[in-house]
């Protein structure tokens, strides 16, 4: 990248890098967890070439706001990416978005309702509500506990939320929005038939990686990644 023009700045009061020279349209890169900004400049590398700018931002606790009083839950994050695209908006004639893992769920959530370009999704969650009733179940948590609690602390290191789950119970997903999916058969996090429901009910072109895990690390992973960035591009 240190050939491309990369700049830090805030975009809608959040931290942000924006890679490559001003043009008409770009992608709004959002991280997982444990990601952040930066990662947006790794897409870039194959973006920028083809005509766009990219825009990674942080999430809630994550990168330079690790230290911050926000957390990631939806309703703090899903207003700051809506926010920020309509920042964007006023920016580029056309926005499309790259979005990994739950910074795909939380994307979706804000731009159900927008005008978009093309969406890559790597590794999307889709169904919160399935993925935190499978938390509890491992943890030995039932509803009413955790009702009564309110949180939870569980041995793998999340915790869980009533709030949470009662938000994601009132908001039910509305994506219904062609897009393109790279999942790892191996994803632990999100079910084979979980993501080809999803697929079909939302028109979304689903793309499989053999032995790929939710998070896209290993050489030939990050090979098929790449790949799939390059013809989605192109497409």
């Amino acid at each position: 990248m240190s050939t491309q023009k990369i700049q830090n700045t805030k975009i809608a009061g959040i931290p942000a890098v924006i890679a490559g020279a001003d043009t008409d349209e770009g992608f709004l890169f959002i991280h997982g967890k444990m990601g952040c900004k930066e990662e947006a400049l790794d897409f870039a590398e194959r973006a920028v070439p083809k005509g766009f700018q990219v825009a990674g931002i942080d999430l809630p606790e994550h990168g330079s706001r690790k230290n911050e009083a926000e957390k990631l839950v939806p309703w703090t994050a899903v207003p700051e990416i809506l926010a920020i695209y309509r920042d964007l908006s006023a920016r580029w004639k056309k926005v499309h978005v790259r979005a990994n893992s739950i910074g795909a769920l939380l994307s979706m959530y804000a731009l159900q309702n927008e005008q978009l370009g093309k969406t890559l999704f790597v590794s999307p969650l889709v169904d919160m509500e399935q993925l935190i009733l499978g938390m509890m179940a491992q943890s030995g948590v039932t509803e009413t506990m955790l009702e009564q609690k309110g949180e939870i602390e569980t041995d793998f290191e999340e915790t869980l939320s009533w709030k949470y789950l009662s938000w994601v119970r009132s908001n039910p997903l509305v994506w219904n929005r062609p897009s393109e999916i790279l999942y790892g058969t191996n994803d632990n996090l999100t079910g084979k038939n979980t993501i080809e429901q999803f697929c079909v009910k939302n028109a979304c072109r689903l793309t499989t990686v053999e032995n790929g895990e939710h998070w896209f690390h290993t050489e030939e992973q990050l090979k098929a990644l790449h790949d799939w960035e390059e013809r989605e591009l192109k497409r």
